[in-house]
């Protein structure tokens, strides 16, 4: 079982949508046995709230849902229980760091470093822009290039 979790800073926006998506695509492919998402943000400003109203109006216009998200702070349990602790932008990757243990490194990343022939690197947070739309481009655009991957391996 693969475990993946996105991270932002207060797990409303940009990582709601991340998790949104991939469980959408693995539904899709079939693969919901053997890959698991879950979300978190680095603060704790918004636990227990469901995603922003921006978040779940632009994905539902995809018909991908965002029943069962809500927000929760990461925790240093996450760092060991899941395989894969993706940022939304260097910042959140940078707070994520302290959490982990020496062997832990390299499970950080940004979904950016998925994405071939990447044109960016942080995905811009929306709750500042109010540009939903780039956001839901750049998320879709790495979970669909991170699912490749994990299919491939």
């Amino acid at each position: 079982m693969i475990k993946i979790l996105f991270v932002c800073l207060g797990n409303i926006c940009r990582s709601t949508m991340a998790e949104a998506v991939m469980r959408h695509l693995i539904n899709e492919q079939g693969l919901s046995a053997r890959i698991v998402v879950d979300s978190a943000g680095t603060g704790n400003w918004h636990v227990g709230e469901a995603p922003h109203s921006g978040t779940r109006k632009r994905l539902a216009r995809e018909g991908i849902s965002t029943e069962g998200i809500f927000a929760r702070q990461i925790t240093k349990e996450d760092i060991t229980e899941f395989d894969y602790i993706i940022g939304m932008d260097s910042d959140n990757l940078k707070n994520i760091r302290p959490y982990c243990k020496p062997e832990d490194m390299n499970k950080a990343c940004l979904l950016a470093d998925f994405v071939e022939n990447n044109r960016w690197t942080d995905v811009p947070d929306p709750w500042y822009s109010g540009d939903f739309d780039e956001t839901y481009r750049l998320v879709r655009e790495g979970c669909e290039q991170l699912l490749a991957r994990l299919q491939l391996s």
